[in-house]
C-alpha cells in the first residue's frame, strides 16, 4: 500500500462523479419538500454550494489525472463498467441547472447548455461502443442506464431555459433506450451469473429512469395522463421490489458503487413529491416525507463511509 500513497492521482476514479449526482439531487429534494413540507430552503440551498465546491475539486483532480496520467483516463474510457460513469459527469451539470432554477437562473441556462452538449457526444460514443464492440451478456450491469438517464433528465429544467421540442429529442432517445435496456438487463439477471458483489448496489440505478421519466414527462405535457401515471408507478414499485432485497445489499462491503444508491432516491422523492402537488392525495406527502427521511440516511450512511475509507486509505488504489 505504501507505494500508492504518493501516487493516489493515477487511480483517482471517473465513478466519484456518482457523489455529485446523489448530491445534488439531495439539495434539490430539499429546495422541493421545503415548499411541500413548509421548512426553510436555506438547506437545500447551502448543500448546493456545497456540492458545487466539491464538483470543482472533482473536477480539478480528474482534470490533472489526464494531464499526468493520460493512458489511465484512456483505460477507464473503455472499461466495460467505467466507461458507463463518464456520463454521470454531464448529468451533473444538468442537476446543478435543476437546483439552481430558482437560485440563480442564468447558472442554470449555462450548466444546462453545457450538460445537453457533454451529454450528447457522450452518449453517441457509449451508443458507438455498444454497436461495435463485443461485450459479453455477462458484463451488462445497471451501470449501463446511466447514459440514457440523462437524456431524461434533460426536459426538467429544459423546458425553462430553451424551445421544448430540445427536450423532447432527448427524452424520446432516453425513454426508447431505457425500454430496451430493462429488457437486456431482465435476461441477463434471470439467465446469467449473479452480479458481482462491488455491483449490487447499481441495482438502485433501475429507479431513475421510471422517477426522472415522470418528472419529465410531467414537465413536458403539463397532464396526469395513463403514461405519466405507469412512470410514477413502475418507480415506486422498483423501490418496493429492491426492499426485498435488503439483505443482499446488507453484505456488500463499502465501494464507491455504493453511491449508486444516492441519485435514485433523491429522484423517487422528488416524483412523489410532484405526484401529491398534482393530486393532493395526502397519501402522497406522507410517502414523500418517508422517502425524504430515509433518503436523507442513506447518503449521510454513505458519506460517512466514503470519509472513514478516505481515512483507511482505501480510496484512489488499484482496484483488487
Amino acid at each position: 500500500m505504501e507505494q500508492y500513497q504518493s501516487n493516489r492521482l493515477k487511480y483517482f476514479p471517473i465513478t466519484l462523479f456518482a457523489s455529485v449526482m446523489g448530491l445534488a439531487g439531495l439539495s434539490i429534494v430539499l429546495q422541493k419538500m421545503a415548499h411541500v413540507l413548509h421548512f426553510s430552503t436555506f438547506w437545500g440551498i447551502t448543500l448546493l454550494y456545497l456540492v458545487s465546491a466539491w464538483f470543482v475539486f472533482l473536477n480539478i483532480m480528474y482534470g490533472l489525472k489526464w494531464i499526468k496520467y493520460p493512458d489511465e483516463v484512456k483505460v477507464e474510457f473503455h472499461h466495460p463498467v467505467r466507461m458507463h460513469f463518464f456520463p454521470a459527469y454531464s448529468i451533473c451539470f444538468l442537476l446543478f441547472a435543476i437546483a439552481f432554477l430558482s437560485v440563480n437562473p442564468a447558472v442554470s441556462t449555462v450548466t444546462w447548455w453545457i450538460g445537453i452538449v457533454i451529454h450528447l457526444l457522450l452518449l453517441l460514443r457509449t451508443l458507438y461502443s455498444w454497436f461495435h464492440k463485443n461485450y459479453k451478456v455477462a458484463t451488462f450491469n445497471p451501470a449501463w442506464f446511466i447514459p440514457v438517464v440523462g437524456p431524461i433528465l434533460v426536459p426538467v429544467a429544459g423546458t425553462r431555459v430553451a424551445n421544448p421540442e430540445i427536450s423532447w429529442f432527448f427524452f424520446s432517445v432516453g425513454i426508447i433506450y431505457w425500454i430496451a435496456l430493462m429488457a437486456i438487463l431482465m435476461y441477463r439477471v434471470i439467465f446469467h451469473d449473479p452480479l458481482p458483489t462491488k455491483l449490487v448496489p447499481t441495482f438502485f440505478i433501475l429507479i431513475a429512469p421510471a422517477a426522472v421519466g415522470f418528472i419529465a414527462y410531467i414537465k413536458l405535457t403539463h397532464s396526469l395522463d395513463p403514461f405519466s401515471r405507469i412512470l410514477f408507478y413502475f418507480g415506486v414499485f422498483t423501490v418496493l421490489m429492491l426492499l426485498t432485497m435488503v439483505d443482499k445489499f446488507a453484505k456488500v462491503p463499502f465501494f464507491i458503487s455504493w453511491w449508486a444508491y444516492t441519485f435514485p432516491l433523491d429522484a423517487v422523492t422528488l416524483s412523489t413529491a410532484l405526484m401529491y402537488e398534482l393530486t393532493h392525495f395526502a397519501f402522497f406527502k406522507v410517502l414523500a416525507g418517508i422517502f425524504m427521511g430515509f433518503t436523507i440516511l442513506i447518503i449521510a450512511f454513505v458519506f460517512i463511509k466514503t470519509l472513514q475509507a478516505v481515512g483507511k486509505g482505501r480510496l484512489c488504489v488499484p482496484e483488487g
